[in-house]
């Protein structure tokens, strides 16, 4: 792992801060994500897990360190109980089977390892997400799609769902493992349907730098609703 300098030393304080602030009750913190890979950008969210034992009022001595990482690393966490994990990655397998994938130990035991996330799950949950984000495609495409800068901040937020279901579905499909990036592009490949070839590069180009070709807006983002839609239709014919 080797994050900026910068987010390297607003993660290590939030590790010291939850460390003083959860005492005994802190099992685990986990960097997962591009963070994990060393792949960070400008606009990536630096992605932690914290798994406790209990959550009570000790949680108070944590919330300004956690604003404050907020405001300068992009940190984003999930508070999950040991005891929780199990029914959190069946109930969330694809996000869990990611940062199963894409995870660096801060602190503690490596929680996440021990994960068995069954297939059905998975297979469940990969269908739930790509439909869900189909659907909220098409609200968004009528809602925004005369504005530029909304088109490209909404394909920006479609990519990172877009790469790890392409992750989940090379994976379940039996393929080696692909980073999501690798995974998506492999997978459009295979679709054979050059809309959606030149579309990958802009899925990169919004999620990096928030922007697009300036008058395309609208026709990109309809080519990733019909990414989306495909991706479902694959995912339609895994056997759980």
């Amino acid at each position: 792992m080797q994050l900026p300098e910068d987010v390297q030393r607003v993660v290590d304080s939030l590790v010291s801060s939850a460390r003083d602030a959860f005492g005994d009750a802190l099992k685990s913190v986990v960097l997962y994500g591009s963070g994990a890979e060393g792949r960070l950008r400008a606009t990536s969210d630096v992605n932690v897990l914290f798994v406790l034992t209990r959550f009570d009022d000790s949680a108070d001595q944590f919330r300004e360190p956690y604003r404050t990482a907020q405001a300068m690393g992009n940190v984003a966490a999930m508070f999950v109980l040991d005891g929780e994990l199990e029914d959190a990655g069946e109930a969330f397998a694809q996000k869990f089977a990611d940062i199963a994938r894409r995870h660096v130990v801060l602190y503690g035991e490596d929680v996440v390892s021990r994960l068995r996330i069954p297939r059905a799950a998975l297979v469940r949950r990969l269908r739930q997400v790509l439909l869900n984000l189909t659907i909220r495609l098409r609200e968004a495409y009528v809602e925004r799609s005369l504005r530029e800068e909304q088109c490209a901040i909404t394909i920006a937020d479609a990519t990172g769902p877009l790469r790890t279901s392409a992750s989940s579905i090379c994976e379940l499909e039996g393929k080696d493992p692909l980073h999501p990036k690798e995974a998506l592009e492999a997978l459009v490949a295979e679709l054979g349907r050059p809309e959606l070839i030149e579309l990958l590069p802009h899925l990169s180009e919004a999620r990096e730098r928030r922007a697009l070709p300036a008058g395309r807006g609208a026709e990109l983002l309809r080519r990733t609703i019909e990414l989306a839609r495909a991706l479902h239709e694959r995912a339609q014919q895994i056997q759980p």
